[in-house]
């Protein structure tokens, strides 16, 4: 168990609902108050620049009225210099006497501006400090060969001054909302997950029931987790359903040879002469590899039955490798039961490669080679095949000139434990029915016919691969 100081905190949707709001709207608040900064400054310079025109045409009306001569009266220079702030400057320039009055280093337009015209407002340095600049050309009232050029000059700073005022009201204000919204989405958030109540009892009520949980109080919302879920409890019905039957299997198949070994057990110790003995040894040995080849088929169909296809990792197989060294592995087998075991390659050099698992396929050739020596009987004839189909597939066929099964049993043949009847041959009937599952993983189809000399074929057509 971790240590508390180290444990993780287990995640939280209403957790992650949040961050996912906040941080979009934190980064919507900061690039709001960068607009509105921006929409407040233009908003002040507007402001200041109309101020600062009137002003402009203020000391032009102001100094119209004065009979100026070369300087200004004591009156016009203090008006005119008096700042309280001290962030304004002002000059006063005369065409033919110069400088009157102000700062004579307070820059002047290149150009003149028009005479009579309305204030011309412009930029300009000032000791490296930006100013705002308004500046009116007007008729000397003292004389008309005279005029003056009034300019007045503010710094930049209370413009910013007033900006920032306005973004830091606004902020407060949106700050304000954006807590609001966020309280309210969090109480939203809260009685909506409310809704997964009903889905939590019912869950909690359950003791080894796995119906589906999906209903008609499920929100739209929970349904691909609650369908999720429901394929689950059907894929563990099937599993315990598997697991059920082949319970049942066992106990249907090995009932018979425990019974026969017990049998004969008994009639060894009630008979102990050599002969009697030696009978029931082989009676219990034929009975013990009845009972191994049992469970191994049974052990075979479970893993053919347990995995679907789509939770393997299938490979590339090129059957023209797989299957003859897969029959070459059969030949002793077959030679032993008196059987000719053989391979027909493909007419073409074309290779034929499959997706599959390389045990499974070699599994199901095994069965089939299996029921058709089984079957074919001794001094009987095998052949397995491998073509290729028009669709790019490939054809896996195993071929025997046995006795054959009457055409109407052909369609039961992947049964499990069926075995057509007339054959003196033992068997569990589980080798063609492993077959049929190892094919149904592989996505290919199974077709059983009967040979060209009596007997039977299989045929296992496997898809292209795409």
């Amino acid at each position: 168990m971790s240590p508390p100081h180290i444990r993780r905190r287990r995640p939280s949707l209403r957790r992650r609902l949040l961050i996912f709001l906040l941080i979009p709207m934190a980064a919507l608040l900061l690039l709001d108050a960068g607009l509105t900064y921006g929409v407040a400054l233009g908003y002040a310079n507007k402001v200041h620049d109309r101020d600062l025109s009137d002003d402009a045409l203020t000391l032009a009306k102001m100094l119209g009225n004065d009979q100026l001569g070369s300087t200004l009266t004591p009156q016009a220079r203090f008006l005119l210099e008096y700042d309280p702030d001290g962030h304004s400057y002002f000059s006063v320039i005369s065409t033919r006497h110069g400088l009157l009055a102000g700062n004579g280093r307070l820059p002047q337009l290149s150009q003149a501006p028009t005479l009579g015209a309305a204030p011309v407002l412009y930029d300009t340095l000032l000791d490296k400090h930006a100013l705002r600049a308004a500046s009116v050309h007007m008729v000397a009232s003292h004389d008309p060969n005279d005029s003056l050029i009034i300019t007045v000059a503010e710094t930049l700073r209370d413009r910013h001054v007033q900006a920032r005022e306005i973004l830091l009201l606004a902020t407060l204000m949106q700050t304000l909302l954006l807590v609001s919204v966020l309280s309210l989405v969090w109480f939203g958030v809260s009685r909506g997950l409310r809704v997964l109540d009903p889905l939590t009892a019912r869950l909690a009520a359950r003791t080894h029931e796995l119906t589906p949980i999906n209903g008609p109080d499920v929100p739209q919302e929970i349904q691909p987790l609650t369908r999720t879920i429901d394929a689950l409890f059907g894929r563990l019905r099937g599993m315990l359903a598997l697991h059920d039957r082949f319970i049942a299997d066992a106990a249907h198949q090995l009932r018979t040879p425990l019974a026969g070994l017990s049998l004969h057990v008994d009639r060894a110790l009630a008979d102990p002469q050599p002969e009697t003995v030696t009978d029931a040894l082989m009676h219990i040995q034929r009975l013990t590899h009845r009972a191994a080849r049992t469970t191994s088929q049974l052990l075979s169909l479970a893993r053919a039955q347990a995995s679907p296809p789509d939770n393997e990792e299938c490979t590339r197989l090129d059957l023209g490798r797989l299957i003859p060294e897969a029959v070459s592995l059969r030949v002793h087998d077959a030679l032993v039961a008196g059987v000719d075991l053989g391979y027909q390659a493909p007419a073409t050099r074309q290779t034929l490669c499959i997706l599959g698992d390389a045990a499974s396929v070699q599994d199901l050739l095994d069965n089939l080679i299996d029921n058709s020596v089984r079957y074919g009987g001794r001094g009987s004839s095998v052949t397995v095949a491998l073509q290729a189909r028009p669709d790019g597939g490939a054809s896996l066929s195993v071929e025997d000139n046995g006795p054959g099964v009457a055409p109407e049993l052909l369609p039961r043949l992947s049964e499990r434990f069926f075995r057509a009847a007339g054959n003196g041959e033992e068997g569990s009937g589980l080798g063609l029915a492993i077959v049929q599952r190892i094919a149904e993983r592989h996505h290919a189809e199974v077709i059983y016919r009967s040979g060209e000399e009596c007997g039977l074929c299989v045929e296992v057509h496997f898809p292209p691969m795409t």
